[in-house]
């Protein structure tokens, strides 16, 4: 249009993302296109893709009053969204209704949803009435955070989502942020979202140093309980600054010092509090010293890049206002760095500061919560609209609801940002080791068109080996990207298949919503418009943020299945093991035991649900149901569960004794305890209950006969030396993996033909004797093989192949007999 020009990029069919009123009358092309990028990742844990809009007026009023270039500007978008509906189709009675006079070279495509962003964050109401107009099918859930959505300030969600990550560095670190006193600089004022709503999510904050674009506020030695009472002022008063800031509360040395100001005089105790010898400098040079000021955190609630790396430019940066209080992330020295806002770190910034041992996720991590509490609303009104449409509740019966709603909303919103900064926490915890699995995963998603790794600043795989040689690993910037591709990809591949289409599955959906609506409306929620996107969102995101990054890939190079295969194996393990439950006891023990603790019980939780997953896909491969599955397992593997200590014998049970106590003494509950000492030998309780079906003896008797057999033979140990094997490339991981999904094929063909043997229950270890002294010659060869193993000081593959083929030879002579 002569008056608007306007672009809108979308990452998918089902996508969504803020549309704003750009500055960039030149180039709002390429800052869409940048902002669609980082869009991408950011809406990996919610339902749609990424989308971007952007719109330039070409006729604001030369020299006009405010109010007439807001009104221009209005105009603009009014006709911006009007062009966006008027090529979109629509839905009428359940069926797609294609847009009049427009020529369609593409299939049905009647999702469109947009959102506030730069310039436009008040614009929801005038969106959701031009939808209306329209008659969009949509209704108000076309733009969210409208007057009758969440009000993400009122609700302070993206902040409390960025304090979650907050709180995890800081208790990883054993510090708690709710209680003991932390020192803060800020970028930002009191009057802003993010920053306000963040700084006052602890009364222990002591707030030493902020900016914004005006000024410059110093406390050396602020009092936590009236600072946080004078911040709290100030957010609730209207279009606050620093200069509003009660001075008489402003510790010695302090002050609140105007940008504008040629010079700024050092006092003794900004020397001492923020590491500075000089004693004036400009408020350009006193910026830049705060960001290197030794501080427990830097909270970025404000708008600006002001971190990059030693090898960028900043030219390379792009924003010529901060190029003077720049700094490298390797000069950073807050401890941990919280990004409430975009942008305030480039990527390679992030990942020098935590090469350099600095605690940070990426912005589009610490900040989701926005974009993932406007999906929720999105979602809760398209339910919501069709019970309304069935004249089931009425329009202010709904709006009530989802007021009340609002709560719950945030709780499901922020046990998102929970698991997902738990999830990086796992995989830092074992990068360095795993940097071979990265590798191959980067491999993957580049050689699918997924992934760009220049653009998103991943490291060679050269680059990866160097850090491994230091003991290095990923940085939990460059998971981060990881873990948002980990999850796209997998929420495409579920899409493709019939996982989502499984109605056992559909009990994942109830999970995205409030508790209210799944008990309220179940029936309409399993019929939801996007109920296969939800679903498979769900089960990747359970996934991905449970069993780890590079979990679908390893275990589709293990077994040859695809990762649609691997996630529906993935449920029903979850299921029979309960991992929720015990991933749910583990984090309830939050300040309670150290997090180097807490990541081991998950690591271990993390471990019996690979084994098992593998199990099944390599045991049912194409034969899996869902409901048969866990219906026929789930029972048994948790009565024989409780008994599993009793079931253990000789030096297998002491070990389990030893790690069971060992847990206890440090806190951990006893029937987590019991659990997680014994998740080695959990997963066995299946091919435990197939051999069971297969002979028709009870389970009991079967785990007996099984851990007899095992303990008779050494299975045990020689189980520990292959799990011990030192894996340095792909192939070995695969052929260590071979070697144990034999051993429990192997143990379980000899308790097979044990069981087989004349005799009742109560002559089981005749039986096994028996059955020893009949194979002397081949038990004999098996035993002198262990020996060899025992006293090798070097982990050869080569040997483990042959000592497998030893075992396999006995055990197929038990399946002859």
């Amino acid at each position: 249009s002569p008056r608007v020009e306007g672009v809108h990029l979308r990452g998918g069919k089902v996508a969504r993302g803020g549309l704003r009123w750009s500055d960039r009358e030149e180039d709002y092309r390429t800052e869409v296109l940048g902002l669609v990028k980082a869009q991408q990742v950011k809406n990996a844990i919610i339902v749609p893709g990424g989308a971007k809009g952007g719109f330039v007026p070409r006729r604001l009023p030369s020299g006009g009053s405010r109010d007439e270039v807001f009104a221009e500007g209005i105009a603009c978008y009014r006709v911006f969204i009007s062009g966006l509906l008027d090529i979109t189709d629509n839905l009428k009675e359940g069926r797609v209704v294609p847009p009049a006079h427009v020529q369609r070279y593409d299939g049905d495509d009647p999702y469109l949803v947009v959102a506030a962003d730069k310039g436009t964050a008040t614009f929801s109401d005038i969106a959701n009435e031009i939808a209306g107009q329209y008659d969009f099918w949509l209704g108000d859930a076309f733009a969210s955070g409208g007057s009758a959505g969440y009000d993400h300030k009122k609700m302070g969600i993206t902040a409390r989502g960025a304090w979650v990550s907050v709180q995890r560095h800081f208790r990883e670190r054993g510090i708690d942020v709710q209680r003991d006193n932390v020192s803060v600089i800020g970028i930002g004022d009191m009057a802003g979202d993010v920053f306000g709503n963040g700084l006052l999510m602890s009364e222990t904050l002591q707030l030493v140093a902020a900016f914004n674009h005006l000024h410059i506020f110093i406390d050396p030695e602020p009092d936590a309980a009236r600072s946080f009472i004078e911040r709290k002022r100030l957010f609730e008063l209207p279009r606050s600054s620093w200069a509003d800031y009660d001075s008489s509360l402003i510790s010695e040395g302090g002050g609140v010092f105007a940008r504008s100001a040629k010079r700024i005089a050092i006092t003794p105790q900004m020397k001492q509090r923020f590491a500075i010898e000089a004693d004036q400098l400009t408020p350009a040079e006193l910026i830049h010293a705060l960001l290197k000021a030794p501080v427990d955190l830097l909270w970025n609630g404000g708008i600006g890049t002001y971190v990059k790396s030693v090898m960028e430019s900043h030219a390379d940066v792009g924003d010529k206002a901060n190029d003077a209080v720049r700094v490298n992330g390797s000069e950073l020295r807050a401890r941990v760095v919280g990004e409430g806002g975009n942008l305030g770190m480039t990527q390679l910034g992030r990942v020098e500061y935590g090469l350099h041992g600095g605690a940070s996720n990426t912005d589009f991590i610490d900040n989701a919560g926005g974009v993932n509490c406007s999906d929720h609303e999105v979602n809760i009104k398209i339910l919501l609209n069709e019970v309304v449409a069935a004249g089931d509740m009425t329009g202010k019966q709904r709006d009530q609801l989802l007021f009340e709603m609002t709560d719950a909303v945030a709780e499901l919103v922020l046990h998102d940002n929970y698991k997902q900064t738990q999830a990086l926490s796992l995989a830092e915890d074992r990068a360095a080791q795993r940097s071979g699995e990265y590798k191959r995963l980067i491999g993957a998603l580049e050689a699918g068109g997924l992934l760009d790794r220049a653009l998103e600043f991943l490291p060679t795989d050269e680059a990866l080996s160097e850090r491994a040689n230091l003991g290095k690993g990923l940085t939990r910037a460059e998971l981060s990207v990881l873990i948002s591709y980990s999850k796209i990809e997998l929420k495409e591949a579920l899409l493709a298949s019939r996982v989502p289409d499984d109605a056992y599955l559909a009990r994942d959906m109830e999970t995205a919503f409030p508790q209210l609506l799944a008990e309220r409306y179940r029936e309409s929620m399993l019929q939801h418009r996007l109920n296969r996107e939800i679903i498979s969102t769900q089960i990747a995101n359970d996934l991905v943020n449970n069993m780890g990054i590079t979990f679908v890939q390893r275990l589709c190079e293990a077994t040859g299945m695809s990762a649609a295969n691997v996630a529906g194996a993935y449920v029903i393990v979850r299921d029979i093991f309960h991992l929720p439950h015990w991933f749910r006891q583990v984090e309830a023990l939050d300040y309670k035991v150290p997090a180097e603790l807490q990541l081991k019980l998950m690591g271990e939780l993390i471990r019996l649900g690979r084994r098992a997953t593998r199990w099944f896909l390599r045991n049912r491969r194409n034969e899996l149901d869902a409901a048969r599955d866990v219906g026929h397992f789930g029972p048994r593997v948790a009565a024989l569960g409780l008994k599993l200590d009793s079931l253990l014998q000789g030096g297998t049970r002491e070990l389990w004794q030893t790690r069971y106590q060992r847990y206890t003494e440090a806190g951990v509950p006893e029937l987590l305890a019991r659990m997680v000492a014994g998740t080695s030998h959990l997963y066995t309780l299946l091919p435990i209950l197939e051999a069971a079906d297969e002979t028709g003896q009870s389970p009991a008797q079967v785990a007996a006969a099984y851990f007899a057999v095992g303990g008779a033979l050494e299975l045990p140990w020689y189980l520990q030396q292959l799990t011990a094997l030192p894996v340095e490339s792909n192939w070995q991981a695969l052929a260590r993996e071979g070697f144990r999904d034999d051993l429990d094929n192997q143990q379980r063909a000899i308790t097979v033909s044990v069981l087989q043997m004349d005799g009742g229950p109560e002559e089981l270890d005749a039986r096994a004797d028996a059955w020893l002294a009949q194979r002397q010659y081949q038990v004999e060869r098996w035993r002198t093989m262990l020996a060899e193993l025992r006293t090798t000081s070097v982990a050869d593959y080569t040997m483990y192949a042959v000592a497998s083929r030893e075992l396999q030879d006995l055990a197929q002579g038990a399946a002859k007999s």
